[in-house]
């Protein structure tokens, strides 16, 4: 079997599955439930200065987008940080880190920019025993208002300086949790490394409005007759936080940086995703509060089944695999030529594939053979654009098939040179020295 154990930036814990700062890890209950369920870590939901608690909306916090058949897509939030007393989060820690050792436990905290803030607060949290800390620098709606949260996470200058200080005043190791809510997010990774951050921990939410009740026009969720903006997340937000987890995992300022990964990891697949492009552990919310906390029993045999499938020992064996992958558009190799092909087997005749070739694409399917329904590859209009697999509703019924070298593109009428096959080791290939 292989080993699902994880050492991330010292912080052990038996599986790389941890729970996000959000609702599920609000408190003791929640997260010794967790724990039982077999979750290897969790991010505390968010603590913030001492003083008279936060007071969140009394009403729906949570706006959803489903797809058709009603699987919950996109999942948009506007709860604030925890709303119970400091005093009370410290004391739940501490016992339930003395409890569950072998768990990770990670408080995430969020106070203002201030040095005296974040030197009380850190003092506190030290004196639980937990395994680190996570600054919440990306929490888009109701704290960035008040300076806090994705306010701070913009401004890269913000970034170093708090981060700076919570590295001089705490012996905890400090992940830094990115925003999304930014043009290039490098920039705020570069200023977490310099701050001296151990590790950085992404995306956090994206500012967004799920949608608009069609009745009275107000903005969902709703309170009062009165809504707002808020932070979305779920399955949907994946393809966005993976781009931004390889952006920093292959940048050469950042590139050795620790990422935990973050953003609509719902099952297995989507955790191997977010390791091979650079994570070393993974953070998971929507999919918890969507099937609840034995989700994770389901995360950890399908990526053990996986491991052992694939060879693979360790989860270090996979981090950043598939990084070197990753390139700039202009060094992707024009050589490379693919065409469709339809499986007349497994084809049901729904002509879907026809349908958008014929309207939107390259007019590369027919319709019709000897005068009877059948959709087939016309080689000399495919491009191999993948349209016709991705809408297909039968899988593998539309695959593409690589021309070799030497056959003719029957489109241009080239002959396929495939000089650049396999470019990234190609010692000849004239842009190996381009960024990768």
């Amino acid at each position: 079997m292989a080993d699902l154990s994880s050492t991330f930036i010292g912080i052990q814990s038996p599986n790389p599955f941890w729970l996000a700062s959000a609702p599920p890890t609000d408190k003791a209950y929640n997260v010794i439930r967790a724990f039982e369920a077999g979750w290897g870590g969790v991010v505390w939901k968010t603590l913030g200065e001492d003083g008279p608690p936060l007071v969140n909306v009394n009403g729906p916090r949570y706006g959803a987008w489903h797809s058709g058949d009603r699987r919950l897509m996109g999942f948009n939030n506007i709860e604030l940080i925890t709303d119970r007393p400091l005093a009370t989060n410290l004391q739940e820690i501490t016992q339930v880190k003395k409890d569950w050792p072998e768990r990770a436990m990670i408080v995430s905290l969020m106070v203002p920019c201030e040095e005296k803030a974040w030197l009380d607060i850190l003092l506190r949290v030290e004196d639980t025993g937990a395994d680190g800390i996570e600054l919440n620098f990306g929490c888009p709606h109701g704290m960035s208002e008040r300076g806090m949260g994705s306010a701070v996470g913009q401004v890269p200058e913000y970034v170093e300086m708090v981060t700076r200080w919570c590295k001089e005043y705490s012996s905890m190791p400090v992940i830094v949790k990115l925003t999304p809510n930014i043009t290039d997010i490098r920039h705020a990774a570069r200023a977490a490394q310099a701050g001296g951050a151990d590790a950085v921990s992404m995306i956090n939410t994206i500012n967004s409005i799920i949608s608009v009740d069609h009745d009275n026009f107000t903005i969902n969720p709703s309170t009062g007759g009165k809504g707002t903006h808020g932070g979305y997340c779920g399955p949907a937000v994946k393809p966005i936080a993976l781009n931004m987890v390889a952006e920093v995992a292959r940048d050469e300022v950042t590139r050795e940086l620790p990422i935990s990964g973050i953003g609509g990891i719902t099952d297995w697949r989507d955790a191997v995703d977010f390791i091979a492009l650079g994570a070393g552990n993974v953070q998971v919310c929507t999919a918890a509060m969507t099937y609840g906390f034995k989700i994770v029993e389901d995360l950890n045999t399908g990526l053990a089944d996986f491991m052992d499938s694939k060879g693979f020992g360790s989860i270090d064996e996979i981090v950043g695999k598939a990084v070197d992958r990753l390139t700039d558009w202009q060094y992707l190799d024009l050589n490379y030529v693919v065409k469709a092909e339809i499986d007349q087997a497994r084809c049901i005749q729904c002509g879907r594939c026809h349908v958008v070739c014929e309207d939107t694409s390259h007019q590369a399917i027919s319709s019709l053979k000897d005068g009877l329904r059948h959709f087939d590859v016309i080689e000399e209009e495919c491009v191999g654009c993948n349209l016709c697999v991705s809408v297909c509703p039968v899988e593998d019924c539309i695959s593409l098939r690589e021309l070799a070298a030497g056959e003719v593109d029957k489109r241009t009428g080239e002959v396929v040179s495939g000089q650049y096959a396999n470019w990234t080791t190609h010692a000849n290939n004239p842009m190996r020295e381009g960024r990768s």
